[in-house]
């Protein structure tokens, strides 16, 4: 049972530190991140220039300056991306405010729970290339991101709050929009990038470490008068650590293998300036080894197969666009554990909308969203051999037919409003409708800009295929989780030098999905709807400034209170900041801090069969790179992670990494 639902755990240490170390530890912890903020701050008064992201296309899907957006959406760029090989997607995302992944400072393929304002994966909504992605045999229905090649990607949005009316059933706590890269205006272009690294757990010896990992991604693309083409292809493999740590005094366990293929390609022609069209194919592959879930080192693996195909059309004309964005998910997934089990599943979803622009002050998107899923499961029945089917995707099935509206409306007194409805229309729930009101003021200063913001929004989050038919847990008598989220902010920016916000938000939750015990006696389990209103609450601050040319600073904070049922793993304060610099035009190095306050975990004792909470403790983490644009060709790059080399817990008994170091190169021809 445990197995499947995939809970983590990590190494606990027993021995208390003495009073010196325990200080030095301390002092560690909050004054390097006092330093990177200060640092940050006392270069704002310079006379320089502030680079940021002007553009976003969450808030009212189309590229708007962020200055007229009412919300506040965080991007994480090219540039951004090109500073940082080493790193996942996940763990570019968990380095944001409001968001905490657990997993992603783990083993490799371990796997990620989305911890967004105090919610979890089911509430949170992924988009590539425009179209939402979900696996309908998975718990929450979402998407794995490790699935995701970073190297592919060129641009990743995250929009936080109730967004149900742009984007759907399950967009409740946040969007995360992923853009892979796009095609070259040339003939011909051609990319690769290896990585090379370490891949050890803070208990390991650094010394003696060897190279386990490895990542590769080769990419070409380019355009011939009116047709593009865009193929790629990565592999990653990792080695080295095992999922969960061994006990005191106990030899090491055995390493955990996470192997994966990726390879994509697109085609696409431009039919006139204003029409094009295009088409993809993407073959996924990972293998996953992971241990047993009740602390004990174990040979199982996790095996899967995604192919995804899809397209884009869009269609400008002089006063709008309509866009049509599609995608076909087939996954099949093989576990081999204490319980074997095999899914496969297929989701078809479309989104097509028209944004059309009555005048500069009034715009309006009309749209039509489709969801179809269904899956498949089986497994062996004890004292057999044989899989045999538990679910059957004629009953495993669902549609979701979704008409929404979205207007944008400046007033002439300045004041700006975003405001929607969104009609669900589930083919077992019937309809229910969402909306949100967001409206928002700019003040105009002599050298700066002030924007106040405020938003109500409503969600609605049907229940998995999972949650309704597994046969051990399922429950076909859950009704949908409904929820709302009022937020209130401010955004300053101040000649280009300077931009802080801030942003308080408020949720509530109704007819919470949960897993609940029913019958300890008999271990019998389901998932049941709660009749509890829960609530969160929180402020996610953000500073980012450009003091110096060569020299940028970003940094955020994270409180989160949240309703003590979701609390698991996802800490109450949590703070990020990066310092960038331009050594000289070729040379560029990076310093990176994150603080993660304690958190509290449970596991299943085996002896007294029930489960314990356990408190992980705060740690912080430094990392340190450096990359050298050796010609116009080619760029070599290094980096040092968890310099501190600071043994900690993301989830109880489960190990995390360590210092580890990793040295790449990119090639680029044209």
């Amino acid at each position: 049972m445990l197995v499947r639902h995939g809970h983590s755990m990590i190494r606990w240490s027993g021995n208390s530190p003495s009073f010196l170390p325990y200080i030095m530890y301390n002092m560690k912890q909050f004054s390097m991140f006092l330093i990177l903020w200060g640092l940050g701050m006392s270069m704002i008064a310079q006379e320089q220039r502030l680079e940021t992201i002007d553009t976003v296309y969450l808030a009212s899907k189309t590229p708007t300056p962020s200055l007229n957006s009412g919300k506040i959406i965080t991007v994480i760029d090219a540039s951004q991306l090109q500073q940082r090989p080493e790193a996942s997607v996940a763990t570019l995302i968990n380095e944001l405010s409001g968001i905490e992944i657990n997993g992603a400072r783990s083993n490799a393929g371990q796997n990620l729970r989305y911890a967004v304002r105090g919610g979890s994966n089911r509430q949170v909504v992924v988009m590539v290339d425009g179209v939402q992605l979900n696996d309908p045999s998975q718990i929450a229905n979402d998407f794995d991101l490790r699935l995701l090649p970073a190297a592919a990607v060129e641009r990743i949005e995250v929009l936080r709050g109730a967004s149900s009316v742009l984007y759907g059933s399950g967009a409740a706590t946040a969007v995360i929009s992923i853009t892979t890269k796009q095609e070259e205006n040339k003939p011909i272009t051609a990319q690769f990038r290896s990585v090379l690294a370490t891949n050890r757990s803070a208990e390991g010896d650094f010394e003696k470490t060897d190279w386990d990992s490895y990542t590769n991604h080769a990419r070409v693309s380019g355009t011939f008068g009116a047709f593009f083409y865009n193929a790629s292809f990565g592999n990653q493999y990792t080695d080295g650590i095992s999922a969960i740590a061994a006990p005191e005094d106990a030899p090491a366990f055995e390493s955990d293998v996470f192997n994966r293929y990726n390879g994509t390609i697109r085609l696409g022609v431009h039919l006139s300036d204003n029409v094009m069209f295009s088409q993809f194919l993407s073959i996924d592959k990972f293998k996953s080894d992971f241990d047993d879930a009740v602390l004990f080192d174990a040979e199982y693996q996790s095996i899967s197969d995604q192919l995804r195909t899809g397209g884009h059309f869009q269609w400008k004309y002089k006063n709008g666009i309509y866009v049509f964005n599609d995608n076909y998910t087939w996954l099949e997934r093989t576990i081999s554990s204490s319980f074997p089990a095999k899914y496969d599943s297929d989701s078809y979803t479309f989104d097509n909308y028209l944004r059309h622009n009555f005048s500069e002050d009034l715009a309006v998107v009309i749209g039509l969203n489709g969801n179809f899923s269904s899956f498949n499961s089986f497994s062996i029945p004890f004292g057999e051999t044989d899989f045999s089917q538990d679910i059957d995707e004629e009953v495993a099935s669902f549609s979701i037919i979704d008409p929404y509206l979205n207007t944008t409306y400046k007033t002439p007194i300045g004041l700006q409003l975003h405001a929607g409805v969104r009609l669900n229309i589930h083919s077992d729930y019937g309809t229910h409708l969402v909306y949100q009101v967001n409206p928002f003021y700019i003040f105009e200063f002599e050298k700066s800009t002030l924007k106040m913001l405020g938003s109500y929004g409503t969600a609605y989050v049907t229940p998995s295929l999972y949650q309704l038919y597994d046969p051990l847990y399922g429950n076909d008598a859950l009704n949908p989780e409904e929820s709302s989220t009022l937020e209130g902010g401010a955004e300053w920016s101040h000649e280009s030098k300077l931009r802080v916000n801030a942003v308080y938000f408020q949720r509530s939750v109704t007819n919470f999905v949960d897993f609940v015990t029913v019958d300890p006696d008999n271990f019998l389990f389901q998932y049941q709807n709660i009749s509890e209103t829960f609530e969160s609450k929180g402020v996610e601050v953000s500073v980012s400034a450009q003091p110096l040319e060569a020299l940028s600073f970003r940094g955020n904070y994270t409180f989160t209170q949240g309703a003590e049922r979701f609390t698991l793993r996802i800490p109450k304060h949590k703070a990020n900041a990066q310092l960038q610099y331009q050594v000289w035009e070729r040379l560029q190095v990076g310093l990176r801090y994150q603080w993660v306050s304690q958190r509290e975990d449970a596991f299943f004792n085996s002896e007294t069969f029930e489960n314990e909470a356990v408190i992980l403790d705060a740690f912080s983490l430094m990392d340190f790179t450096i990359r050298l644009t050796a010609s116009e060709n080619i760029s070599l790059f290094a980096s040092l992670t968890n310099i501190w080399d600071e043994e900690y817990e993301e989830l109880f008994r489960y190990q995390t990494l360590g210092r580890n170091v990793h040295v790449g190169f990119q090639l680029d021809f044209d």
